[in-house]
Protein backbone atom coordinates (compact mmCIF):
# COMPACT_ATOMS: atom_id res chain seq x y z
CA UNK A 1 0.00 0.00 0.00
CA UNK A 2 1.31 3.22 -1.03
CA UNK A 3 1.69 6.06 1.59
CA UNK A 4 -1.32 8.11 1.52
CA UNK A 5 -1.94 11.65 2.72
CA UNK A 6 -5.23 13.06 3.29
CA UNK A 7 -6.60 16.55 1.71
CA UNK A 8 -10.33 16.63 2.80
CA UNK A 9 -11.79 15.17 6.01
CA UNK A 10 -15.29 14.63 6.43
CA UNK A 11 -17.39 14.38 9.39
CA UNK A 12 -21.03 14.89 11.14
CA UNK A 13 -24.19 12.61 11.64
CA UNK A 14 -24.39 12.30 8.08
CA UNK A 15 -21.14 11.84 7.01
CA UNK A 16 -21.08 7.74 5.99
CA UNK A 17 -24.35 7.92 4.25
CA UNK A 18 -23.37 11.38 2.28
CA UNK A 19 -20.47 9.93 0.75
CA UNK A 20 -22.08 6.42 -0.08
CA UNK A 21 -24.21 8.65 -2.51
CA UNK A 22 -21.62 10.28 -3.87
CA UNK A 23 -18.48 7.84 -4.55
CA UNK A 24 -18.54 4.53 -6.66
CA UNK A 25 -17.42 2.48 -4.09
CA UNK A 26 -19.30 0.77 -0.96
CA UNK A 27 -18.36 3.66 1.91
CA UNK A 28 -20.19 1.16 4.24
CA UNK A 29 -17.94 -2.03 4.23
CA UNK A 30 -14.83 -0.13 4.67
CA UNK A 31 -13.12 -1.10 8.29
CA UNK A 32 -11.98 1.23 10.97
CA UNK A 33 -8.32 2.61 9.71
CA UNK A 34 -8.79 1.26 6.17
CA UNK A 35 -8.24 3.02 3.27
CA UNK A 36 -10.54 2.32 0.25
CA UNK A 37 -10.03 3.36 -3.70
CA UNK A 38 -13.10 4.83 -5.00
CA UNK A 39 -13.55 7.54 -7.71
CA UNK A 40 -15.61 10.29 -7.60
CA UNK A 41 -17.36 10.99 -11.11
CA UNK A 42 -20.00 13.30 -12.32
CA UNK A 43 -23.49 12.37 -14.40
CA UNK A 44 -21.52 11.11 -17.15
CA UNK A 45 -19.72 8.43 -15.60
CA UNK A 46 -16.32 10.40 -15.54
CA UNK A 47 -13.74 10.95 -13.39
CA UNK A 48 -13.70 13.97 -11.53
CA UNK A 49 -11.01 12.64 -9.07
CA UNK A 50 -9.56 9.26 -8.20
CA UNK A 51 -9.86 9.36 -4.59
CA UNK A 52 -8.78 6.67 -1.30
CA UNK A 53 -10.78 7.00 1.40
CA UNK A 54 -10.37 5.89 5.22
CA UNK A 55 -12.64 5.61 8.07
CA UNK A 56 -11.32 6.91 11.47
CA UNK A 57 -14.66 6.54 14.14
CA UNK A 58 -17.52 8.42 12.57
CA UNK A 59 -14.66 10.51 10.28
CA UNK A 60 -13.85 9.95 7.07
CA UNK A 61 -10.45 11.10 5.09
CA UNK A 62 -9.68 11.45 1.16
CA UNK A 63 -6.35 11.62 -0.18
CA UNK A 64 -6.39 12.54 -4.00
CA UNK A 65 -4.18 14.64 -5.97
CA UNK A 66 -3.07 17.92 -4.73
CA UNK A 67 -4.53 20.05 -7.43
CA UNK A 68 -8.09 18.79 -7.26
CA UNK A 69 -8.64 20.33 -3.78
CA UNK A 70 -10.50 23.29 -4.72
CA UNK A 71 -12.79 21.07 -7.28
CA UNK A 72 -13.62 18.66 -5.00
CA UNK A 73 -14.45 20.64 -1.75
CA UNK A 74 -16.21 22.72 -3.50
CA UNK A 75 -18.86 19.77 -5.28
CA UNK A 76 -18.98 17.82 -2.23
CA UNK A 77 -20.22 20.80 0.22
CA UNK A 78 -22.34 21.87 -3.57
CA UNK A 79 -24.22 18.06 -3.41
CA UNK A 80 -24.02 18.07 0.23
CA UNK A 81 -27.47 20.18 0.69
CA UNK A 82 -29.07 19.47 4.09
CA UNK A 83 -27.19 16.68 4.82
CA UNK A 84 -25.17 17.25 8.60
CA UNK A 85 -21.59 17.05 6.90
CA UNK A 86 -18.52 19.18 8.12
CA UNK A 87 -15.45 19.72 5.46
CA UNK A 88 -12.01 20.45 7.04
CA UNK A 89 -9.13 20.58 4.59
CA UNK A 90 -6.41 18.60 6.50
CA UNK A 91 -3.22 19.09 4.24
CA UNK A 92 -1.67 20.94 1.72
CA UNK A 93 1.41 19.52 1.22
CA UNK A 94 1.90 18.36 -2.56
CA UNK A 95 3.59 15.08 -2.23
CA UNK A 96 4.64 13.38 -6.13
CA UNK A 97 2.23 11.28 -7.08
CA UNK A 98 3.87 7.29 -6.19
CA UNK A 99 1.15 5.46 -8.33
CA UNK A 100 -1.77 6.02 -11.11
CA UNK A 101 -3.52 9.26 -10.19
CA UNK A 102 -6.44 11.37 -12.00
CA UNK A 103 -5.04 15.07 -11.59
CA UNK A 104 -6.93 18.81 -12.76
CA UNK A 105 -5.46 18.06 -16.15
CA UNK A 106 -6.93 14.43 -16.98
CA UNK A 107 -10.02 15.08 -14.60
CA UNK A 108 -13.35 14.04 -16.45
CA UNK A 109 -11.40 12.53 -19.37
CA UNK A 110 -12.05 8.50 -18.53
CA UNK A 111 -14.67 6.17 -16.83
CA UNK A 112 -13.63 4.12 -14.07
CA UNK A 113 -13.54 0.99 -16.29
CA UNK A 114 -10.48 2.88 -18.18
CA UNK A 115 -9.26 2.71 -15.01
CA UNK A 116 -9.54 -0.93 -14.24
CA UNK A 117 -11.51 0.11 -11.33
CA UNK A 118 -14.06 -2.37 -11.92
CA UNK A 119 -11.77 -5.78 -12.30
CA UNK A 120 -12.15 -7.52 -9.14
CA UNK A 121 -14.51 -4.16 -7.80
CA UNK A 122 -10.98 -2.60 -6.55
CA UNK A 123 -12.66 0.46 -7.03
CA UNK A 124 -16.21 0.07 -8.13
CA UNK A 125 -19.87 -1.57 -6.25
CA UNK A 126 -22.03 -3.09 -8.81
CA UNK A 127 -24.47 -3.43 -5.53
CA UNK A 128 -24.33 -0.58 -3.50
CA UNK A 129 -26.76 1.44 -5.17
CA UNK A 130 -26.73 5.24 -6.71
CA UNK A 131 -23.94 7.70 -6.83
CA UNK A 132 -23.19 10.36 -9.62
CA UNK A 133 -22.76 8.70 -13.00
CA UNK A 134 -23.67 5.07 -11.61
CA UNK A 135 -26.01 4.47 -14.52
CA UNK A 136 -23.58 5.23 -17.23
CA UNK A 137 -21.13 2.92 -15.20
CA UNK A 138 -23.07 -0.29 -14.70
CA UNK A 139 -24.39 -0.13 -18.63
CA UNK A 140 -20.63 -0.77 -19.43
CA UNK A 141 -20.26 -3.23 -17.30
CA UNK A 142 -23.17 -5.29 -17.91
CA UNK A 143 -24.11 -4.32 -21.39
CA UNK A 144 -20.60 -3.85 -23.12
CA UNK A 145 -17.03 -4.72 -22.87
CA UNK A 146 -14.01 -2.46 -21.89
CA UNK A 147 -12.28 -1.31 -25.01
CA UNK A 148 -9.13 0.11 -23.29
CA UNK A 149 -7.51 -0.36 -19.86
CA UNK A 150 -4.69 1.43 -17.71
CA UNK A 151 -1.21 -0.12 -18.02
CA UNK A 152 1.93 0.88 -16.70
CA UNK A 153 4.93 1.49 -19.23
CA UNK A 154 8.40 2.66 -18.97
CA UNK A 155 10.23 5.36 -20.85
CA UNK A 156 13.76 7.39 -20.30
CA UNK A 157 12.11 10.69 -21.17
CA UNK A 158 9.46 12.64 -19.56
CA UNK A 159 5.56 12.97 -20.74
CA UNK A 160 2.73 15.03 -19.82
CA UNK A 161 -0.73 14.06 -19.20
CA UNK A 162 -2.73 13.65 -21.83
CA UNK A 163 -0.08 12.78 -24.28
CA UNK A 164 -0.66 10.91 -27.04
CA UNK A 165 0.13 7.22 -27.68
CA UNK A 166 0.61 6.44 -31.23
CA UNK A 167 1.47 3.45 -33.82
CA UNK A 168 4.58 3.51 -35.62
CA UNK A 169 3.54 5.77 -38.71
CA UNK A 170 2.05 8.37 -35.73
CA UNK A 171 -1.71 8.60 -37.57
CA UNK A 172 -3.34 6.29 -34.99
CA UNK A 173 -3.84 7.52 -31.63
CA UNK A 174 -4.31 4.44 -29.37
CA UNK A 175 -3.99 5.64 -25.94
CA UNK A 176 -3.28 8.65 -23.64
CA UNK A 177 -1.12 9.36 -20.76
CA UNK A 178 -2.25 9.54 -17.06
CA UNK A 179 0.54 10.69 -15.34
CA UNK A 180 4.14 10.01 -14.85
CA UNK A 181 6.25 9.04 -11.87
CA UNK A 182 9.71 9.04 -12.29
CA UNK A 183 10.78 6.78 -15.22
CA UNK A 184 7.92 5.34 -15.52
CA UNK A 185 4.20 6.17 -16.38
CA UNK A 186 0.05 5.44 -16.71
CA UNK A 187 -1.67 5.26 -19.27
CA UNK A 188 -5.11 4.30 -21.04
CA UNK A 189 -4.69 1.83 -23.96
CA UNK A 190 -6.96 0.18 -26.36
CA UNK A 191 -6.66 -3.04 -25.64
CA UNK A 192 -6.49 -4.26 -28.71
CA UNK A 193 -3.53 -2.26 -29.72
CA UNK A 194 -1.09 -3.38 -26.53
CA UNK A 195 0.76 -5.72 -28.70
CA UNK A 196 2.24 -3.00 -31.10
CA UNK A 197 5.59 -1.08 -31.25
CA UNK A 198 4.05 1.98 -29.70
CA UNK A 199 5.08 5.68 -29.34
CA UNK A 200 5.04 9.31 -27.92
CA UNK A 201 6.11 11.93 -29.87
CA UNK A 202 7.88 9.31 -32.61
CA UNK A 203 9.98 7.94 -29.11
CA UNK A 204 9.19 4.47 -28.54
CA UNK A 205 7.79 3.73 -24.90
CA UNK A 206 8.13 -0.27 -23.48
CA UNK A 207 4.25 -1.50 -22.37
CA UNK A 208 5.29 -3.20 -18.58
CA UNK A 209 1.92 -4.40 -17.21
CA UNK A 210 -1.47 -3.94 -16.85
CA UNK A 211 -2.19 -1.29 -13.52
CA UNK A 212 -3.37 -3.45 -10.46
CA UNK A 213 -4.89 -1.60 -7.68
CA UNK A 214 -5.60 -4.22 -5.33
CA UNK A 215 -1.89 -4.00 -3.94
Amino acid sequence: MLKRTPKLKVSGKDAQSFLQGQLSNDIDKIANGEWQLNAYCQHQGRIIALMWVQKQGDDFYLDFAPDLQTVVHNRLKMFALNAEVIFSEVNHQENPAEGAQVTLATSEKFIPQDLNLDIDEVGVSFTKGCYPGQEVVARVHYLGKPKKRLYQFECDFEVLPLDKITLEDDTKTVGTVLNQVKYCFFAVLKIAERGQTLFINNKPIKLLELTDFSH
